[in-house]
Protein backbone atom coordinates (compact mmCIF):
# COMPACT_ATOMS: atom_id res chain seq x y z
CA UNK A 1 0.00 0.00 0.00
CA UNK A 2 0.76 3.74 -0.60
CA UNK A 3 2.02 5.52 2.28
CA UNK A 4 -0.59 7.27 4.66
CA UNK A 5 -3.24 4.53 3.10
CA UNK A 6 -5.39 2.11 5.25
CA UNK A 7 -7.84 -0.82 4.45
CA UNK A 8 -11.64 0.18 5.87
CA UNK A 9 -12.41 -3.15 7.55
CA UNK A 10 -16.79 -3.15 8.86
CA UNK A 11 -19.44 -5.93 9.26
CA UNK A 12 -21.78 -6.31 6.23
CA UNK A 13 -24.51 -7.11 8.47
CA UNK A 14 -25.44 -6.61 12.55
CA UNK A 15 -28.54 -7.82 13.64
CA UNK A 16 -29.67 -7.31 17.62
CA UNK A 17 -32.69 -8.28 18.93
CA UNK A 18 -34.24 -10.80 20.98
CA UNK A 19 -34.33 -14.87 20.05
CA UNK A 20 -31.39 -14.16 17.12
CA UNK A 21 -29.63 -17.22 18.04
CA UNK A 22 -32.96 -19.39 16.55
CA UNK A 23 -32.53 -17.26 13.45
CA UNK A 24 -28.97 -17.29 13.13
CA UNK A 25 -29.42 -20.25 10.24
CA UNK A 26 -30.93 -17.66 8.47
CA UNK A 27 -28.93 -14.61 8.42
CA UNK A 28 -25.96 -16.74 8.05
CA UNK A 29 -27.50 -17.72 4.60
CA UNK A 30 -28.33 -14.32 3.97
CA UNK A 31 -24.54 -13.20 4.20
CA UNK A 32 -22.91 -16.86 3.15
CA UNK A 33 -25.23 -18.01 0.38
CA UNK A 34 -23.25 -21.00 -0.23
CA UNK A 35 -20.39 -21.62 2.58
CA UNK A 36 -21.72 -25.26 4.02
CA UNK A 37 -19.63 -25.64 6.82
CA UNK A 38 -18.98 -23.54 10.64
CA UNK A 39 -16.64 -24.26 13.11
CA UNK A 40 -17.65 -22.94 16.78
CA UNK A 41 -15.29 -20.89 19.07
CA UNK A 42 -16.86 -21.24 22.82
CA UNK A 43 -15.88 -21.91 26.22
CA UNK A 44 -17.40 -24.81 28.36
CA UNK A 45 -20.05 -22.83 29.92
CA UNK A 46 -21.29 -21.28 27.00
CA UNK A 47 -21.27 -24.79 25.45
CA UNK A 48 -23.85 -25.92 27.94
CA UNK A 49 -25.76 -23.30 27.82
CA UNK A 50 -26.51 -22.23 24.59
CA UNK A 51 -24.60 -24.53 21.55
CA UNK A 52 -27.18 -26.56 20.88
CA UNK A 53 -29.76 -24.02 19.96
CA UNK A 54 -27.28 -22.41 17.62
CA UNK A 55 -26.50 -25.58 16.02
CA UNK A 56 -29.94 -26.56 15.74
CA UNK A 57 -30.31 -23.82 13.97
CA UNK A 58 -27.59 -23.49 11.77
CA UNK A 59 -28.31 -27.41 11.02
CA UNK A 60 -31.59 -26.27 9.90
CA UNK A 61 -30.42 -23.56 7.08
CA UNK A 62 -28.51 -27.01 5.83
CA UNK A 63 -24.96 -25.69 7.67
CA UNK A 64 -22.71 -28.40 9.14
CA UNK A 65 -21.51 -27.63 12.36
CA UNK A 66 -18.08 -28.37 14.30
CA UNK A 67 -17.21 -26.89 17.42
CA UNK A 68 -14.29 -26.37 19.68
CA UNK A 69 -13.74 -25.39 23.17
CA UNK A 70 -11.16 -23.18 24.38
CA UNK A 71 -10.22 -21.91 27.55
CA UNK A 72 -7.60 -19.12 27.57
CA UNK A 73 -6.76 -16.06 25.00
CA UNK A 74 -3.49 -17.23 23.58
CA UNK A 75 -1.76 -16.99 20.58
CA UNK A 76 -1.40 -20.88 21.27
CA UNK A 77 -4.68 -21.55 21.33
CA UNK A 78 -5.76 -19.20 18.42
CA UNK A 79 -3.60 -21.93 16.01
CA UNK A 80 -5.19 -24.58 17.56
CA UNK A 81 -8.52 -23.04 16.57
CA UNK A 82 -6.96 -22.61 13.21
CA UNK A 83 -5.82 -26.30 12.60
CA UNK A 84 -8.87 -26.97 13.77
CA UNK A 85 -11.03 -25.49 10.96
CA UNK A 86 -8.05 -26.57 8.41
CA UNK A 87 -9.13 -30.43 9.48
CA UNK A 88 -12.81 -29.78 9.32
CA UNK A 89 -13.00 -27.82 6.30
CA UNK A 90 -14.48 -24.73 8.15
CA UNK A 91 -15.68 -22.10 5.78
CA UNK A 92 -16.73 -19.88 8.57
CA UNK A 93 -15.42 -19.49 12.48
CA UNK A 94 -17.91 -18.32 14.72
CA UNK A 95 -16.84 -16.64 18.33
CA UNK A 96 -19.89 -17.26 20.30
CA UNK A 97 -19.32 -16.28 23.75
CA UNK A 98 -17.22 -13.45 25.42
CA UNK A 99 -13.77 -11.63 24.83
CA UNK A 100 -11.82 -15.13 24.94
CA UNK A 101 -14.39 -16.63 21.78
CA UNK A 102 -14.69 -13.60 20.20
CA UNK A 103 -10.69 -12.86 19.89
CA UNK A 104 -9.27 -16.54 19.45
CA UNK A 105 -11.64 -17.13 16.30
CA UNK A 106 -11.14 -13.48 14.81
CA UNK A 107 -7.10 -13.96 14.56
CA UNK A 108 -7.79 -17.43 13.60
CA UNK A 109 -10.10 -16.72 10.93
CA UNK A 110 -7.55 -14.07 9.74
CA UNK A 111 -5.10 -16.49 9.22
CA UNK A 112 -7.37 -19.45 7.65
CA UNK A 113 -8.42 -17.24 5.13
CA UNK A 114 -12.22 -17.74 5.83
CA UNK A 115 -14.93 -16.18 6.88
CA UNK A 116 -15.62 -14.86 10.72
CA UNK A 117 -19.19 -14.29 12.91
CA UNK A 118 -19.10 -12.30 16.47
CA UNK A 119 -21.82 -13.92 18.33
CA UNK A 120 -20.88 -12.21 21.92
CA UNK A 121 -22.55 -13.45 25.19
CA UNK A 122 -21.49 -10.30 27.01
CA UNK A 123 -21.46 -6.17 26.58
CA UNK A 124 -17.82 -6.11 27.87
CA UNK A 125 -16.09 -4.30 25.32
CA UNK A 126 -15.67 -3.68 21.77
CA UNK A 127 -14.18 -6.31 20.55
CA UNK A 128 -17.23 -7.99 19.72
CA UNK A 129 -17.06 -5.70 16.26
CA UNK A 130 -13.75 -4.86 15.80
CA UNK A 131 -10.91 -6.28 13.35
CA UNK A 132 -8.07 -6.40 15.90
CA UNK A 133 -7.46 -9.60 19.04
CA UNK A 134 -6.50 -9.25 22.10
CA UNK A 135 -3.83 -12.61 22.44
CA UNK A 136 -1.22 -13.38 25.11
CA UNK A 137 1.76 -14.91 23.93
CA UNK A 138 3.29 -11.68 22.01
CA UNK A 139 6.15 -9.79 23.56
CA UNK A 140 3.89 -7.75 25.14
CA UNK A 141 -0.11 -7.06 25.61
CA UNK A 142 -1.25 -5.49 22.54
CA UNK A 143 -4.12 -5.68 19.96
CA UNK A 144 -2.92 -7.25 16.54
CA UNK A 145 -4.63 -7.19 13.39
CA UNK A 146 -7.46 -10.47 12.55
CA UNK A 147 -10.67 -9.73 10.88
CA UNK A 148 -13.62 -7.52 10.74
CA UNK A 149 -16.76 -10.59 11.23
CA UNK A 150 -19.07 -10.10 8.26
CA UNK A 151 -21.93 -11.02 10.52
CA UNK A 152 -22.46 -9.82 13.89
CA UNK A 153 -25.63 -11.62 15.62
CA UNK A 154 -26.68 -10.09 19.00
CA UNK A 155 -29.12 -12.11 21.22
CA UNK A 156 -29.82 -9.79 23.53
CA UNK A 157 -31.79 -12.44 25.69
CA UNK A 158 -29.12 -13.34 26.23
CA UNK A 159 -26.63 -11.34 27.18
CA UNK A 160 -29.07 -9.44 29.89
CA UNK A 161 -28.39 -12.76 31.72
CA UNK A 162 -24.77 -12.51 31.95
CA UNK A 163 -23.21 -11.16 34.87
CA UNK A 164 -23.73 -7.70 35.56
CA UNK A 165 -20.52 -6.73 36.52
CA UNK A 166 -19.39 -7.99 32.73
CA UNK A 167 -21.70 -5.78 31.03
CA UNK A 168 -20.92 -3.04 33.23
CA UNK A 169 -17.37 -3.84 32.19
CA UNK A 170 -18.58 -2.47 28.68
CA UNK A 171 -19.21 0.59 30.04
CA UNK A 172 -15.84 1.14 31.19
CA UNK A 173 -14.16 0.15 28.15
CA UNK A 174 -16.62 2.60 25.75
CA UNK A 175 -16.19 5.70 28.33
CA UNK A 176 -12.79 5.11 27.87
CA UNK A 177 -13.10 6.86 24.13
CA UNK A 178 -12.93 10.38 25.82
CA UNK A 179 -9.35 10.05 26.05
CA UNK A 180 -8.29 7.52 23.73
CA UNK A 181 -9.25 9.91 21.04
CA UNK A 182 -7.77 13.01 22.66
CA UNK A 183 -4.44 11.09 22.82
CA UNK A 184 -5.21 10.14 18.92
CA UNK A 185 -5.28 13.92 18.26
CA UNK A 186 -1.93 14.74 19.99
CA UNK A 187 -0.20 12.14 18.73
CA UNK A 188 -1.54 13.95 15.16
CA UNK A 189 -0.43 17.51 16.29
CA UNK A 190 2.87 16.41 17.69
CA UNK A 191 3.73 13.50 15.37
CA UNK A 192 1.55 13.89 12.17
CA UNK A 193 0.50 10.59 12.52
CA UNK A 194 -2.92 9.77 10.73
CA UNK A 195 -5.56 11.52 12.17
CA UNK A 196 -9.41 10.18 11.21
CA UNK A 197 -12.00 12.67 12.08
CA UNK A 198 -15.06 10.44 11.15
CA UNK A 199 -13.46 7.70 13.15
CA UNK A 200 -12.64 9.47 16.30
CA UNK A 201 -15.97 11.26 15.95
CA UNK A 202 -17.73 7.89 15.97
CA UNK A 203 -15.91 6.47 18.74
CA UNK A 204 -16.46 9.55 20.79
CA UNK A 205 -19.91 9.35 20.07
CA UNK A 206 -19.93 5.86 21.46
CA UNK A 207 -18.55 6.94 24.30
CA UNK A 208 -21.38 10.12 25.12
CA UNK A 209 -24.18 7.99 24.17
CA UNK A 210 -23.62 5.49 27.13
CA UNK A 211 -22.81 8.70 29.35
CA UNK A 212 -26.21 10.38 28.18
CA UNK A 213 -28.11 6.78 29.18
CA UNK A 214 -26.31 6.08 32.04
CA UNK A 215 -29.44 6.09 34.18
CA UNK A 216 -30.54 3.17 31.62
CA UNK A 217 -27.55 1.20 31.64
CA UNK A 218 -27.28 1.35 35.73
CA UNK A 219 -30.70 0.16 35.87
CA UNK A 220 -30.31 -2.78 33.73
CA UNK A 221 -33.08 -1.92 31.47
CA UNK A 222 -33.93 -3.05 28.00
CA UNK A 223 -33.35 0.15 26.27
CA UNK A 224 -30.06 0.82 28.34
CA UNK A 225 -28.64 -2.33 27.30
CA UNK A 226 -29.39 -2.19 23.75
CA UNK A 227 -27.56 1.33 23.90
CA UNK A 228 -24.78 0.17 25.70
CA UNK A 229 -24.28 -2.97 22.72
CA UNK A 230 -25.01 -0.44 19.71
CA UNK A 231 -22.06 1.66 21.28
CA UNK A 232 -19.68 -1.81 21.64
CA UNK A 233 -20.92 -1.91 17.90
CA UNK A 234 -19.90 1.43 16.61
CA UNK A 235 -16.74 1.83 19.08
CA UNK A 236 -15.69 -1.54 17.14
CA UNK A 237 -16.11 0.07 13.05
CA UNK A 238 -14.48 3.28 14.42
CA UNK A 239 -11.69 1.11 14.54
CA UNK A 240 -12.24 -0.70 11.03
CA UNK A 241 -13.14 2.79 9.51
CA UNK A 242 -8.82 4.28 11.32
CA UNK A 243 -7.38 0.47 10.34
CA UNK A 244 -6.15 0.76 13.89
CA UNK A 245 -7.28 0.56 17.58
CA UNK A 246 -6.62 4.05 17.94
CA UNK A 247 -9.86 5.62 17.98
CA UNK A 248 -10.85 3.73 21.20
CA UNK A 249 -7.55 2.52 23.01
CA UNK A 250 -4.64 5.10 24.05
CA UNK A 251 -3.27 6.06 27.58
CA UNK A 252 -6.22 4.34 29.46
CA UNK A 253 -6.09 1.15 27.86
CA UNK A 254 -1.95 1.39 28.03
CA UNK A 255 -2.33 2.02 31.92
CA UNK A 256 -5.11 -1.19 31.88
CA UNK A 257 -2.57 -3.19 29.89
CA UNK A 258 0.46 -2.32 32.54
CA UNK A 259 -2.16 -3.29 35.34
CA UNK A 260 -2.78 -6.50 33.30
CA UNK A 261 0.72 -7.53 33.99
CA UNK A 262 1.36 -6.83 37.57
CA UNK A 263 -1.82 -6.94 39.18
CA UNK A 264 -2.01 -10.24 41.62
CA UNK A 265 -5.83 -9.60 41.08
CA UNK A 266 -6.63 -9.63 37.37
CA UNK A 267 -9.27 -7.29 37.23
CA UNK A 268 -11.61 -7.04 34.24
CA UNK A 269 -10.34 -5.12 31.23
CA UNK A 270 -13.29 -2.30 31.26
CA UNK A 271 -13.04 -1.86 34.55
CA UNK A 272 -9.70 -1.08 34.19
CA UNK A 273 -9.79 1.13 31.17
CA UNK A 274 -12.69 3.05 33.13
CA UNK A 275 -10.30 3.28 36.18
CA UNK A 276 -7.37 4.96 33.80
CA UNK A 277 -10.07 6.73 32.42
CA UNK A 278 -10.58 8.81 35.45
CA UNK A 279 -6.58 9.98 35.60
CA UNK A 280 -6.37 10.35 32.29
CA UNK A 281 -9.18 12.63 31.91
CA UNK A 282 -7.14 14.75 34.92
CA UNK A 283 -4.39 14.63 32.20
CA UNK A 284 -5.95 15.87 29.61
CA UNK A 285 -7.79 18.97 31.42
CA UNK A 286 -11.14 17.32 31.42
CA UNK A 287 -13.84 17.04 34.53
CA UNK A 288 -12.42 13.58 35.91
CA UNK A 289 -14.84 14.17 38.86
CA UNK A 290 -17.64 13.91 36.20
CA UNK A 291 -16.14 10.61 35.02
CA UNK A 292 -15.82 9.55 38.02
CA UNK A 293 -19.18 9.95 38.85
CA UNK A 294 -20.57 8.23 35.45
CA UNK A 295 -18.49 5.29 36.27
CA UNK A 296 -19.69 5.11 40.09
CA UNK A 297 -23.63 5.64 38.59
CA UNK A 298 -23.12 2.02 36.87
CA UNK A 299 -21.42 0.27 39.74
CA UNK A 300 -17.87 0.57 38.07
CA UNK A 301 -14.72 0.73 40.67
CA UNK A 302 -12.93 4.18 40.92
CA UNK A 303 -10.24 2.98 43.37
CA UNK A 304 -7.68 0.59 43.37
CA UNK A 305 -9.52 -0.87 46.87
CA UNK A 306 -12.45 -1.27 44.83
CA UNK A 307 -10.88 -2.92 41.79
CA UNK A 308 -9.38 -5.54 44.01
CA UNK A 309 -5.72 -3.77 43.39
CA UNK A 310 -2.93 -2.20 45.65
CA UNK A 311 -1.98 0.77 45.50
CA UNK A 312 1.70 0.18 44.92
CA UNK A 313 0.35 -2.09 42.15
CA UNK A 314 -1.69 0.99 40.39
CA UNK A 315 1.39 3.37 40.78
CA UNK A 316 3.50 0.87 39.34
CA UNK A 317 1.38 0.52 36.33
CA UNK A 318 0.99 4.17 35.73
CA UNK A 319 4.89 4.17 35.19
CA UNK A 320 5.19 1.47 32.70
CA UNK A 321 2.33 2.25 30.73
CA UNK A 322 4.09 4.84 27.97
CA UNK A 323 6.53 1.60 27.87
CA UNK A 324 3.96 -0.89 26.67
CA UNK A 325 3.57 0.59 23.43
CA UNK A 326 6.26 2.77 22.99
CA UNK A 327 5.76 3.99 19.25
CA UNK A 328 1.85 4.97 20.20
CA UNK A 329 2.13 8.50 21.74
CA UNK A 330 -0.42 9.27 24.10
CA UNK A 331 -0.93 12.24 26.64
CA UNK A 332 2.04 10.34 28.80
CA UNK A 333 4.86 10.87 26.42
CA UNK A 334 7.81 9.28 25.39
CA UNK A 335 9.19 8.49 28.76
CA UNK A 336 5.75 8.09 30.96
CA UNK A 337 5.30 9.32 34.38
CA UNK A 338 8.35 9.04 37.00
CA UNK A 339 7.05 7.47 40.25
CA UNK A 340 6.28 10.51 42.00
CA UNK A 341 4.42 12.04 39.17
CA UNK A 342 2.41 8.65 39.09
CA UNK A 343 1.06 8.46 42.75
CA UNK A 344 0.63 12.16 42.79
CA UNK A 345 -1.45 11.59 39.64
CA UNK A 346 -3.42 8.58 41.52
CA UNK A 347 -3.48 10.76 44.89
CA UNK A 348 -5.00 14.11 43.01
CA UNK A 349 -7.98 11.69 41.47
CA UNK A 350 -8.44 9.63 44.19
CA UNK A 351 -7.72 6.48 42.85
CA UNK A 352 -5.55 5.97 46.04
CA UNK A 353 -5.40 7.51 49.11
CA UNK A 354 -4.73 10.47 50.07
CA UNK A 355 -2.37 11.30 53.03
Amino acid sequence: MKRGTHIIDIPKKVVVGYGVIEEAGKFFREVYPRESRALVVLGPRIYDMYFSRLKGSLEAAGIEVDYIIVREASVDEAEKVAVTARETGAEVIVGFGGGRSIDLAKYASRNSGVGFVSLPTVASHDGITSPFASLRGFNKPMSVPAKSPDLILIDVSIVASAPRRYNMAGFGDLIGKLTSVRDWKLAHKLRGEYYGEYAASLALLSAKHVAAYSREIAAGTVEGLRVLLEALVSSGVAMGIAGSTRPASGSEHLFAHALMMVAERKPLHGEAVGLGTIMMSYLHGLKWRKIRGLLRRVGLPTTADELGVSEEEVIEALTMAARIRPERYTILGERGLTREAAEELARKTEVIGRR
